[in-house]
């Protein structure tokens, strides 16, 4: 059985290549129970295939995973009952509207009809979303998918949330939601997101890893991955990322 002492999640080795592309190298990440932690990375960089391998969307080539000490792999139903996921992509019944969404994956995964009904009411309500509540999800904007993704990660109460790039096209209020609703959830429960907004991670997050050609370059509590400066100055020394290179584009101010 899972415990509070072990981290919230554990990848032991994770490789993974796409024919002669090695995606994920020997990654190595410990997520503490009750932190907050942010996957940042250059594009490309393997966050994604990180995450999908994590949450036992994605087969490693070699290495494993543990949510709360239990092995994804091992015992894959156990261990996703303890999660809630926001992959990329998010792709979900399309021809449903929210609500029906909600209460199709709530029944599937063997919730009772009164607690999925409650739980829908709120989630909708909470996330902006009851406004439209005879859209289908076909019609949705991308915030709104997103906003849609993380309450289906959210309806069965994980103790863990995996979110691959949870604030993307999402409005500025409905992110100081998600915000507010992610804090409150690390009361309790733990949270991974990836992220490219260095500022936002750094807001947000208390831990955080940095991945570069699909290896590990610095992992930690946030001070002391980013040091005296901040996360982006350190991002951008980990990662060896070119600033300026704009001097060959003098007809732009021409």
């Amino acid at each position: 059985m899972p415990t509070h002492r072990e981290p919230a999640l554990r990848t032991i080795g994770f490789r993974k290549a796409f024919g002669d592309h090695v995606a994920v190298d020997d990654i190595h990440l410990t997520v503490p129970a009750g932190s907050f932690y942010g996957l940042v990375g250059p594009n490309g960089a393997g966050k994604t295939t990180t995450l999908a391998m994590a949450v036992g969307l994605l087969r490693p080539d070699a290495g494993s995973a543990e949510i709360f000490g239990v092995d994804v792999w091992r015992d894959t139903v156990q261990a996703k009952g303890l999660i809630g996921v926001l992959p990329d992509g998010n792709a979900m019944p399309e021809r449903l509207t929210g609500r029906e969404v909600l209460t199709y994956l709530g029944l599937l995964r063997g919730i009772p009809h009164d607690t999925v009904a409650e739980r829908t009411d709120e989630l909708l309500q909470v996330l902006e979303l009851d406004t439209a509540e005879r859209t289908l999800v076909i019609e949705y904007s991308t915030g709104m998918r997103k906003k849609i993704g993380l309450a289906v990660a959210l309806l069965h109460a994980p103790r863990l949330l995996v979110l691959d790039e949870p604030f993307e096209a999402v409005d500025p209020v409905s992110a100081a939601t998600i915000r507010t609703i992610l804090r409150r959830f690390t009361g309790g429960g733990s949270v991974i997101i990836s992220s490219h907004v260095m500022a936002l991670v750094e807001q947000l997050c208390d831990h955080v890893g940095v991945i570069s050609d699909g290896r590990v370059v610095a992992a930690g509590p946030l001070a002391d991955v980013r040091g005296a400066g901040t996360l982006e100055d350190a991002f951008v020394d980990l990662v060896g990322a070119r600033t300026g290179g704009t001097e060959g584009l003098a007809w732009l101010t021409s």
